[in-house]
């Protein structure tokens, strides 16, 4: 090895212990979405401490740190989100969350102590890096709700950047272990919204109403008879409703049903034609029970389509750390969301999934209240990424 990648690899290795206490600071004071103030903040502290360039977007709420203007030079950025889930934390640990029904369900606060510990040995150690070395860490909030991403790249966190980079904790594969997958990662996601007026009137008499309880019902069953039969069978689509609401006592008809899911494909053409099947469906179940529907998506997010060469280099890095025996391909894309593409609409990137699975103990999902992390995965993620943004940033360079 040469000497750069043992003077990082030493200084993440000797920093073991406070990369631990930071992750469990974190863990016991999550914020959700769009509240991500005091996390950004004891992030900051940690970058100010040491000296590193930083700045915080508009809404305080991000930060970008290492090389803030571009220069020319063609920059590696990598990216950690950092907010948390309204889910009550189940653990019995000392660092089990303090906020009460919010908690690191999804392993956010570990992606920010890696991409910390990457950052600050990036920087303590860039005296013997390669030279010229052009690289940004991005901490974002609201990546649960699929903004983050995009107002990061609005206050400017894309500009200049060739290439981009990040790890998401995978609780399925053990410890030491990479997932990847060149091309489709994630899925293209939609949030959905159905909202159903009847004529409200007495249990007694429905005759004199409009149940929009029974078209809620019929167009819930047609959906999930009909779009998977409305879409070719090869290309995966899954649409769930996650939320019914309507009446307030079980002898009253009410006047409302709102239904609230999401759509997912692995393409913005299957999305589209889902979105044009299910508006169809709305119509159809609308003069059948004589009630009315408006049909709207919100938030969406773009698929996670890992990029070739910048999935390369990060193979790279990962077998520096772990040994390339250790990297597992990944042979079908998640239909989870990840707004890391936003990202990828500005520059090529690749997404990693690194394995947090202690072996010998249960393995919990993630957004589960029981998730968990083994924590000697902090300094394999903080190589694999510092690793990752020097190769990029070298591959930039010679390009």
């Amino acid at each position: 090895m040469t000497d750069w990648r043992n003077a990082v690899d030493s200084w993440i290795d000797s920093h073991a212990d406070e990369l631990r206490s930071l992750r469990r600071h974190l863990h016991s004071h999550p914020e959700p979405s769009r509240e991500e103030f005091q996390t950004i903040r004891f992030l900051a502290s940690r970058l100010e401490a040491e000296g590193v360039p930083y700045e915080l977007i508009p809404s305080r709420r991000g930060i970008l740190a290492g090389v803030l203007e571009a220069d020319g030079r063609p920059l590696a950025a990598f990216r950690a989100d950092v907010d948390a889930l309204r889910i009550t934390d189940a653990k019995d640990v000392d660092y089990r969350s303090r906020q009460d029904g919010v908690m690191h369900a999804c392993g956010h606060d570990a992606h920010a102590t890696m991409a910390l510990g990457a950052t600050l040995a990036l920087w303590r150690c860039r005296e013997i890096l390669p030279s010229p070395l052009a690289w940004r860490a991005l901490f974002q909030p609201a990546e649960e709700v699929g903004e983050g991403a995009y107002e990061m790249i609005a206050a400017g966190a894309m500009e200049g950047v060739g290439a981009i980079l990040a790890l998401h904790v995978d609780p399925e594969r053990p410890t030491g272990r990479v997932g990847y997958r060149v091309g489709p990662l994630t899925a293209f996601c939609h949030e959905l919204q159905v909202t159903i007026r009847g004529a409200g009137g007495h249990a007694a008499r429905p005759h004199q109403a409009c149940d929009p309880i029974i078209a809620a019902s019929q167009f819930v069953s047609s959906v999930y008879q009909l779009v998977p039969r409305s879409v070719d069978a090869r290309d995966p689509t899954v649409v769930t409703f996650g939320s019914i609401q309507g009446g307030t006592s079980g002898n009253v008809v009410p006047e409302e049903v709102v239904l609230r899911g999401t759509i997912r494909t692995l393409s913005r053409a299957s999305s589209q034609r889902v979105a044009e099947r299910i508006q169809q469906i709305a119509e159809g179940v609308a003069t059948a029970t004589e009630t009315s529907f408006a049909v709207s998506l919100g938030n969406s997010t773009d698929g996670v389509v890992n990029d070739p060469g910048v999935t390369g280099t990060c193979l790279r890095a990962a077998g520096e750390v772990l040994g390339p025996a250790n990297l597992e391909e990944i042979p079908l894309p998640s239909m989870g969301g990840e707004d890391f593409a936003g990202y990828l609409t500005q520059a090529p990137g690749c997404l990693l999934r690194l394995g947090v699975a202690e072996e010998g103990k249960t393995r919990h999902h993630l957004h589960s209240p029981h998730f968990d992390i083994d924590e000697r995965a902090l300094t394999l993620g903080a190589k694999i990424l510092a690793h990752g943004a020097i190769l990029a940033a070298e591959a930039l360079a010679d390009a």
